[in-house]
């Protein structure tokens, strides 16, 4: 029988993925595009049923380059956990969020292991994908495989290899984009590099499933971070009449030793809002804590209220208070051109103008519904439906307020239709000044 390093060098190995997501999904498709047989597991039943049609549910990936796949049988959907017997390789690719005190929430991840454990052959490798703290892999994962009676390391291979998905991204995808390796031991990390790189990525090998682990909240860290910075300095660019877009602009021409991060209405998305926090919580079982990055943290979190007094600011200058005001939003995904919009500032910024009396409206091209409140900054929970972008919508509106800044967007006709305008983002900063346009990080309108 031929070996895994075998299968996997011959392509013949058959891949299973655990969660087909905006992770789980571009990867199976990235094995299947290598040559490999892959099936996944998902426990939604219509993103099976889709899938089965050859189907996308994800923007990223549309059906033209899904439908090949689906049809020459490289690529398959189920909800029946059973083909994991088969499989030569398994992917977790599960959701890791929070909990409302933002401890980390790995029920997902326990709930795939457990999932795999009545299920685990001799000679399989396990990838853990989903981002989580310093030693998820040896703490959780390890033990509820092992109670199969098979040895990590020794009768089955375990390994971490972080995701590193950037939806909307062009330019870089599961194909191309670097992957970080880190095994239980010398040799899970080689087989679990030999099998990604396949894909035909580079491959960086690490010491450690911990090391790996690391690695991932190192970069969104490094992120938010950043982006805290930047969120802060542009408050007091505001108050001392500063434009801090301009600044921004004028401190990328320096050719080194300068990024560019920008300010807005807070951080969202899988990654950015959650990653500090399942840090910080482990730190305090080393009697560590993190301080740089809670409070990065907490300059974040602050910005949707900024938002709102901003808003009741302009408000203010225009004559009307925000109890009653109709607002219209717009753009609640987490980044712009894009359909995600899990952890979106948005979300809080409606909360807290929903509960302060303003009437909600919201359009967003990527986004049809969103849902807000169910938690203590707004009880009633709200399902919200996006609104046709029109003249009368504009016009009706006592203000317009960008959170994001989708592309498909006409801000010239925007602010051309709108009383006022709020902008978090400077999705306007391009356009001829107008003083009904109030800009997050920039001097008020005189």
């Amino acid at each position: 029988m031929p070996s895994l390093e075998e299968k996997i060098r011959d392509r013949s190995a058959h891949v299973a993925v655990i969660g087909l997501g905006y992770v789980g999904l571009p990867l199976a498709l990235g094995f299947a595009r290598a040559g490999f047989h892959v099936t996944g597991v998902e426990v939604n039943a219509e993103k099976v049923a889709l899938l089965s049609q050859g189907r996308s549910y994800i923007e990223d990936i549309p059906a033209e380059a899904l439908a090949p796949y689906v049809t020459s049988g490289h690529l398959r959907a189920t909800t029946d956990y059973d083909v994991l017997r088969q499989a030569d390789a398994v992917f977790i690719c599960v959701p890791t969020p929070y909990d409302a005190q933002r401890a980390p929430d790995l029920s997902d991840v326990r709930s795939a292991a457990e999932s795999i454990r009545p299920r685990l052959q001799r000679g399989q490798l396990i990838v853990l994908q989903s981002t989580t703290y310093p030693g998820t892999t040896e703490e959780v994962v390890q033990p509820i495989l092992e109670q199969s009676g098979l040895k990590a390391g020794v009768d089955f291979y375990l390994a971490f290899s972080p995701e590193r998905i950037d939806p909307g991204n062009k330019d870089w995808s599961a194909y191309n984009t670097p992957k970080v390796v880190g095994g239980l031991t010398p040799e899970c990390t080689r087989l679990a590099c030999d099998l990604l790189s396949q894909m035909g990525a580079p491959v960086c090998p690490v010491s450690s499933t911990r090391a790996a682990e690391m690695t991932k909240l190192l970069e969104n860290i490094f992120r938010a971070v950043n982006i805290a910075l930047v969120n802060e300095l542009a408050l007091l660019a505001e108050r001392m009449g500063i434009d801090f877009w301009e600044v921004i602009a004028a401190a990328r021409t320096k050719p080194f030793g300068f990024m560019p991060f920008y300010p807005g209405a807070g951080v969202g998305g899988h990654c950015i809002p959650v990653d500090p926090y399942y840090l910080s919580w482990k730190a305090r079982e080393y009697d560590f804590y993190t301080k740089f990055i809670e409070l990065a943290a907490e300059v974040n979190q602050a910005m949707p209220y900024h938002v709102v007094d901003l808003l009741c600011q302009a408000l203010s200058a225009h004559g009307r208070g925000l109890q009653g005001a109709w607002v219209l939003v717009l753009g609640v995904a987490f980044k712009p051109n894009v359909e995600d919009p899990r952890n979106s500032p948005a979300e809080r910024v409606i909360e807290l103008l929903l509960g302060r009396g303003a009437q909600v409206r919201y359009h967003d091209p990527h986004v049809p519904r969103f849902r807000v409140g169910g938690d203590v900054f707004y009880r009633p929970s709200v399902t919200l439906e996006s609104v046709p972008l029109s003249d009368e919508e504009l016009a009706a509106a006592d203000a317009v307020l960008i959170v994001t800044g989708h592309r498909a967007v006409d801000y010239a006709r925007v602010v051309e239709r709108a009383r006022l305008v709020v902008d978090c983002c400077n999705a306007t900063g391009a356009l001829p000044r107008d003083e009904k346009v109030v800009r997050l990080g920039a001097p008020l309108p005189r």
